[in-house]
């Protein structure tokens, strides 16, 4: 099957954890291979940058614990939304937009603390770098972009006059379909968020400073036909289309196999939002599978749902981190952007071909037989049985693991609650069938691989979960110096930069979980 419907369509949940507009990276997409064509780019540059384009955000949620818990007061998505439009060498217009819109509903205090840290620490824009390239560069290994796509991910956040991270690279050092992504993905936000002409200006500005001159220059001189591509109503067709047709000959194709890595990287790319869920969707699927084996499913139905199992939370992107890391109970509001993950799991999934049977399925997750469930409120009448073993195998996994309101809870506590859940909409057949594959536990890792030792698993472990080192030396008994040496040498031996590239090497590996 052809990869770019596959793939623009599942970039909505890019567009949603950085609290963009629908279709921002499709537009971006579209940008950048036209302000290619118009500087004479040959069509492998084109092809790459139609790529890059697509793939760049994959590595948003990275740095989304710390953004939350750190430099955002909780609210990770309004700070990507104010960062990527950030200007890191103009402070007074960052400390505007901050003082703005940082965590719109956060108490002011709060707002004023986290501002003051990410304008305050030097190393904020290095470990943000490290953590997206590191989360982009996995996750496009996964999907099957190919080394070169991989390199240049590298450079995302690098900037022309060498005041980028976390390499400095400048000028020509970095890849042209690179640089060419870098100003579609600036002037694609400055279109919608300026006046055509302020857009232009704003461009002008950065060429020869975060971006390239040149590439500035042909935005400049090209910009009224490249804004007018970016309009839904542009020849009676939608961006999707338009999207669709700029990608360069010849188009990129996967097979049946490549899907599944494609899904089990988007769970990842939710999974790695919050440490708490880290794992969460590829456990939930080898539970669901085994399930439906029991069952006697048929091979078709089990990949059905695995690929369901595996994007089923989506949706989770659009909840800012203050709610999914709240120790206490949830008001009334904050439940319902809970509920809401569901229906835009639901929205993700129906925007994308390849994937469009899996909707019903995936967003029918947290649905209960006796009308109670979320966001449709279905019934045992109209939940098939793939969305009923999703459901049973969501739940078990989930009491099984850690969550910031309540600790795991032991095997049988989770088995005596699964089966009180029956009474409260789960199907029991589902349940039982869980049950009789792993009691509902999640999986055990196997022993330490790539050469690390069991205490270095166990400090990687706690590293991918969001544990400071001084974190870590109290859980293991030793000094946050000796923790900081164990980071050192795993990240050597696993080719990491960063917790986020730390965390997706983790759930790749089947290590979440002891």
């Amino acid at each position: 099957m052809r990869l770019a419907p596959l793939l623009g369509g599942l970039s909505l949940a890019c567009d949603l954890v950085n609290d963009f507009p629908p279709g921002k990276v499709l537009r971006t997409c579209v940008l950048a291979v036209e302000l290619g064509r118009a500087a004479g780019a040959s069509e492998e540059t084109l092809r790459d940058a139609f790529f890059l384009s697509l793939l760049r955000y994959l590595g948003c949620t990275g740095f989304a614990q710390e953004e939350a818990a750190v430099y955002g007061a909780g609210d990770d998505n309004a700070l990507r939304a104010i960062m990527a439009m950030a200007d890191v060498t103009d402070p007074r217009a960052l400390v505007v937009a901050l003082a703005r819109d940082i965590a719109p509903t956060a108490p002011l205090l709060d707002r004023v603390r986290a501002a003051t840290r990410l304008l305050m620490d030097p190393r904020a824009v290095e470990l943000h770098a490290k953590a997206q390239c590191d989360t982009s560069v996995q996750i496009a290994r996964l999907v099957g972009a190919g080394e070169r796509i991989e390199r240049a991910l590298r450079a995302v956040c690098e900037r022309w006059d060498g005041r980028g991270a976390p390499a400095a690279l400048a000028g020509d050092e970095i890849a042209l379909p690179m640089r060419l992504t870098q100003i579609a993905d600036v002037a694609e936000i400055a279109l919608h968020r300026l006046p055509i002409a302020d857009a232009v200006r704003e461009i002008d500005r950065r060429g020869g400073g975060q971006l390239d001159p040149a590439l500035a220059r042909t935005f400049h001189r090209e910009h009224v036909r490249l804004a007018a591509l970016l309009a839904d109503d542009e020849g009676g067709g939608g961006i999707f289309e338009r999207f669709l047709a700029s990608e360069p000959e010849p188009h990129a194709r996967i097979d049946e196999a490549r899907l599944d890595d494609v899904a089990r990287g988007l769970g990842q790319f939710v999974d790695l939002k919050s440490a708490w869920f880290l794992g969460h969707s590829s456990g939930v699927a080898e539970l669901a599978v085994a399930a439906a084996e029991q069952l006697g499913m048929s091979a078709a139905e089990t990949t059905e749902l695995r690929r369901a199992a595996l994007l089923h939370d989506l949706g989770r992107v659009t909840v800012p981190n203050a709610i999914w890391d709240r120790p206490g109970r949830l008001g009334v509001a904050e439940q319902e952007r809970v509920r809401l993950h569901a229906y835009y799991t639901e929205r993700v999934l129906v925007r994308t071909p390849p994937l469009r049977a899996l909707a019903a399925i995936a967003a029918a997750a947290h649905e209960r037989l006796d009308g109670s469930g979320y966001h449709r409120g279905l019934t045992k009448a109209t939940l098939p049985r793939a969305a009923r073993v999703l459901a049973a195998a969501d739940a078990a996994h989930a009491m099984r693991e850690s969550r910031a309101h309540r600790p795991a809870l032991a095997p049988d506590a989770a088995k005596d609650a699964l089966y009180a859940e029956c009474a409260r909409g789960l199907d029991r057949a589902c349940v039982e069938a869980v049950l009789s594959v792993t009691s509902g536990a999640p999986r055990r890792a196997r022993r330490a691989p790539a050469g690390m030792s069991d205490r270095e698993l166990e400090v990687l472990r706690l590293v991918a979960r969001g544990k400071t080192n001084a974190e870590i030396g109290t859980l293991l008994g030793i000094s946050a110096r000796t923790v900081q040496n164990h980071v050192a040498h795993v990240y050597d031996k696993i080719g990491v930069y960063s917790r986020a590239g730390a965390a997706v090497w983790v759930m790749e590996n089947g290590l979440a979980y002891e």
